[in-house]
Order: structure tokens, then C-alpha cells, then sequence
């Protein structure tokens, strides 16, 4: 499998110097030089495939044999030890529920996969691995328990301060071993930027091998594909086209989804749908992108002024037109987010959290512009219990909380507070991490 930069002014590089970079040398993000079309066979075995047989058959398909089979096998099953239920909310309307995984997110696909990779990557290198991550709340959680007590491994998580759920902080900053979680005094654009930086700092370079487990990952890609196919696979009307709706904000999931049309699933639409930080969106309707400084909003993770993916996208769509072809872009306010989480409990019975309540908007704003029958499927992100503070208010029951959130809770938060500077970050590596 050879990648190359989104800015084109770096070599090609193998998947395995894709994924222990992270960025491209110029700052760009790896893309695949190919991306195949699946076999016709594949879909018709589709449905009564294992999440897991999914995941193989994309991702071999894409690395051709830079993997042996047996290996690749044990790393999918390995990382991929939840499913992805679609859940029926009416005629030809679901919710893609992706919060199966350890710590009740989507990022745990992404994560675990990756988390897995590295691991075989480098169980020959002496050097210690330094993953760096910067979240806005479920990312760095999912990474953080995904590398967890992994040999020669330390994880930074970085987070802006004030700006993810009380819940969420308390997963990101109690886990422990060998992760630290670092509060920015910023915001998650800060966070991104310092993460960015780190790559590439040459001294830092000679210290670490340095890695990202964020969506700039092209690995945190490979595997968030598989639950597109997964969802298409579960739907009753077979004959009815195919819509999702993606709660976006760095858009890394939606590209996910891009990659896998590519490889032949047959979608309609891809909505994407933002909160209030609505620069895609308005690129789609006016060609201007025009990153801004992000606004915080109820959908925290979503809160990016300048989403890294927008590169990956242009690559798949070199023209404004060719993209519009695939994506309709919606974005929605707080109070639109709210009155969503209070319609899908009154006429469905469906509890569900702030970002999937911007997924089911979109679907909602498609449907009303393109009423003809579909399958409209909204990604459902997180557990509702992650945002309880915004939920519970909402609703007329009492939101159940999952052992593993309340244990999280139960725990003291350990975090270290840091300016968003760039010498303090490098600084704390440096003098401080080295020494574990």
C-alpha cells in the first residue's frame, strides 16, 4: 500500500511509515494512492458478514499484501470485538449505533485498530513510541484505553480546558499507567495545532517515535469504513437507496465514509451536519473555505473551526461540483440540538445524545428537501450517558448510567494544566515524560 501527502511535496510512503508519522513531512495527510473497488462477491456476502469479516475484506483490499493474512486477522479481531446494530426508528429510518466499544464511542474503532497496528509495526523497534493526541472529548478516552499498559508506549492526551463533558473529562483523566492527560488553556484548534507542531520538531523526533491517534491518522480511517458497510448490510428495504447523516466536526468519519463509497458501497447521500462550527457546510454552498476559531456548542466534539479532514476530501473531490455531488452540508444550532433530543424520545422512544441529535437533524433537513423513500441512517456517536448533563434534563426518565461511566466518575481526575504554547508542550516532553 503506498500513501501520499495531501500537499504533495513529500515522498510516498508505505502504510507502516503512514501510520508512525501520522503527518506527511509537509504537513499534509497521507492518502491512499489507490483505493480499490471491491469484488462483486463481497457484496453479496455482505449480509450475513461478521463486522469483523468486514473490516478484513476492506482493509486487505486496500493493503494488498503489506500484511500477512494471519497477522492481519489477529489485529481485526483483536481490536474489533464489538458490532455496529442499526436500530430502527420508523419505516426506512435508523440509527447507526456506534457505542458498543469499551468506552462508548465510535473512537473505538479507530482506536483499537490503531493501537493494534502500532504494536505490530514495532515489536522489533528498541526506541519508545510517543502518541499524541488531541481530543474534544471521546477521542482521547478511546486512544487512552486502547493503548493502555502497551510495552515501550506513552500516550499524551490534550484536551482544552472547560470544553468536554464532566463525564468525558473524568474518562480521559483517570486512566492512568501509561497515560497523561494534559489541560490546555485553549481550545481543541490549540490542542490540534501543538499536536501538529510535535511532529515536526526535530529534537522531539530524536527522542520519541512519534505518532498521532487522531484522525489525521490514515489508520484511524481504515477500520471506521467497515461500520458504513455494516449498517448497509443490516437495513429491511434492500431496494431503497441509501443516506447517511454524519455528526461532523474534523470530519474524519465522513471521509471514512467518502473512502468506502469509493469502494464500491452504493450511498445516495452523505449529510454532513455540524453544530454552529459550520465551515464545510458553507463551503459546499458558497466554494469559500474559510477556517474561523472554533465556538464551543452542547456537541463539544464537534467543536473545530479549521477540521483537519477538509484535505482528505478535496482529494476525493478536486472540484466543488464533484463534491456536492456526494454531500449535502447542514449545520444547527443548540437550540435545534436540544428540541431534536426531546422529538426522537417523544415519537420514537430513542434517547439519544447531542451529536447523534444533529445526525438525525441532517437526515431530517434531507428528507424535507428529497422526500422520495430511502434509507436514512444517522450516526449515532456516543452514549447518551456520556452528555447526562445535557440529556437528563430533556427527558421525562432517569437516564441509565453504564458501570464503566459511573466507575470513571468515582474516580479522582489527574491531569496536568498547560498553556497552549508549544515550548511548554515540547518542554513537558522533553524534561518531564522522558524520565518515566
Amino acid at each position: 500500500m503506498r500513501l501520499y501527502s495531501s500537499n504533495r511535496q513529500s515522498p510516498e510512503v508505505s502504510l507502516r511509515e503512514a501510520v508512525l508519522q501520522g503527518l506527511a513531512g509537509d504537513s499534509g495527510l497521507f492518502m491512499p494512492k489507490s483505493i480499490p473497488l471491491l469484488a462483486p462477491d463481497f457484496f453479496r456476502r455482505l449480509p450475513q458478514m461478521s463486522v469483523q469479516e468486514i473490516a478484513f475484506g476492506i482493509i486487505k483490499a486496500l493493503m494488498h499484501d503489506e500484511i500477512p493474512e494471519h497477522d492481519l486477522h489477529h489485529i481485526i479481531e483483536t481490536a474489533l470485538t464489538f458490532d455496529a446494530p442499526i436500530v430502527e426508528l420508523d419505516a426506512d429510518l435508523y440509527a447507526l449505533e456506534l457505542f458498543s466499544g469499551p468506552t462508548l464511542a465510535f473512537k473505538d474503532f479507530g482506536a483499537r485498530f490503531l493501537a493494534q497496528l502500532l504494536q505490530y509495526f514495532l515489536q522489533d523497534e528498541s526506541r519508545k513510541l510517543l502518541v499524541l493526541v488531541a481530543t474534544s472529548g471521546d477521542t482521547g478516552s478511546a486512544v487512552g484505553h486502547a493503548f493502555l499498559n502497551m510495552p515501550k508506549t506513552h500516550v499524551v492526551l490534550l484536551y482544552p480546558s472547560g470544553k468536554v463533558s464532566h463525564i468525558q473529562e473524568q474518562q480521559l483523566t483517570t486512566i492512568g499507567g501509561n497515560v497523561t492527560a494534559l489541560e490546555v488553556l485553549g481550545t481543541f484548534d490549540d490542542c490540534q495545532r501543538l499536536v501538529k507542531q510535535a511532529f515536526l520538531d526535530a529534537e522531539l523526533n530524536t527522542h520519541w517515535i512519534l505518532s498521532s491517534a487522531n484522525s489525521i491518522n490514515i489508520a484511524r480511517l481504515l477500520p471506521q469504513m467497515v461500520y458504513y458497510f455494516r449498517a448497509a448490510a443490516q437495513v429491511k428495504r434492500t431496494d431503497l437507496p441509501i443516506v447517511f447523516s454524519v455528526p461532523s466536526g474534523n470530519f474524519g468519519n465522513l471521509t471514512a465514509g467518502l473512502i468506502a463509497k469509493r469502494m464500491g458501497l452504493v450511498v445516495e447521500k452523505f449529510v454532513a451536519a455540524t453544530n454552529a462550527n459550520d465551515i464545510v457546510p458553507k463551503y459546499l454552498c458558497t466554494g469559500c473555505f474559510e477556517p474561523k476559531p472554533s465556538q464551543r456548542t452542547l456537541s463539544n466534539a464537534m467543536d473545530v473551526g479549521n477540521p483537519s479532514n477538509f484535505a482528505r476530501m478535496q482529494e476525493l473531490y478536486p472540484t466543488l461540483s464533484a463534491m456536492q455531488q456526494d454531500i449535502v452540508g447542514v449545520s444547527f444550532s443548540d437550540a435545534d440540538t436540544t428540541a431534536a433530543i426531546q422529538e426522537l424520545y417523544q415519537k420514537y422512544a430513542y434517547t439519544t445524545e447531542p451529536h447523534g441529535a444533529i445526525g438525525y437533524l441532517g437526515l431530517r433537513a434531507y428528507f424535507q428537501i428529497h422526500p422520495r423513500r430511502t434509507n436514512g441512517i444517522f450516526l449515532a456517536t456516543a452514549h447518551p450517558a456520556k452528555f447526562a448533563d445535557v440529556v437528563q434534563p430533556l427527558l421525562p426518565v432517569p437516564l441509565q448510567m453504564p458501570e464503566r461511566l459511573r466507575e470513571a466518575l468515582n474516580k479522582p481526575k489527574v491531569a496536568i494544566l498547560m498553556p497552549n504554547k508549544f515550548e511548554s508542550l515540547k518542554s513537558f516532553l522533553l524534561d518531564e515524560l522522558t524520565q518515566k
